[in-house]
C-alpha cells in the first residue's frame, strides 16, 4: 500500500509542476521553480513549495500564483484518476534564503 501512495504522490507532484510551468499564462508570475509537493494521506490537499526567479517581489508573484490555485486544481482533476482532486495551496519556499544566511 505504501508503494501505491508514493506513486500517487509522485504523479500529483509531476502533474502540478507541468500545469504550472506550461499552462499558466500569467506574465506577472515569471519563472517558477517547484521545489516540493507534499500531499496528505487522503490526497485531499497538496502543498506546493515554490521559488521564483528574476526581478520583482516574491510576495507579489506568489499572490499572482495563488490566484490560479483553482485552475490548477481543475486541470489536475482532468489528469489524475482520483475520487476527488486535491486542494492546491502554493507556499513560498524560503529554504535557500535560510541556508544563505
Amino acid at each position: 500500500m505504501a508503494e501505491r501512495n508514493g506513486r500517487i504522490k509522485s504523479v500529483i507532484g509531476k502533474d502540478i509542476a507541468e500545469i504550472v510551468m506550461k499552462e499558466i499564462k500569467n506574465p506577472h508570475i515569471g519563472m517558477v521553480s517547484i521545489n516540493e509537493v507534499v500531499v496528505n494521506s487522503d490526497y485531499s490537499e497538496a502543498r506546493v513549495y515554490v521559488t521564483f526567479f528574476g526581478e520583482g517581489g516574491e510576495k507579489t508573484k506568489l499572490k499572482e500564483l495563488k490566484k490560479s490555485e483553482g485552475f490548477v486544481r481543475s486541470r489536475l482533476a482532468s489528469k489524475v484518476d482520483l475520487y476527488k482532486a486535491p486542494k492546491v495551496t502554493f507556499i513560498l519556499d524560503e529554504t535557500f534564503k535560510k541556508a544563505a544566511s
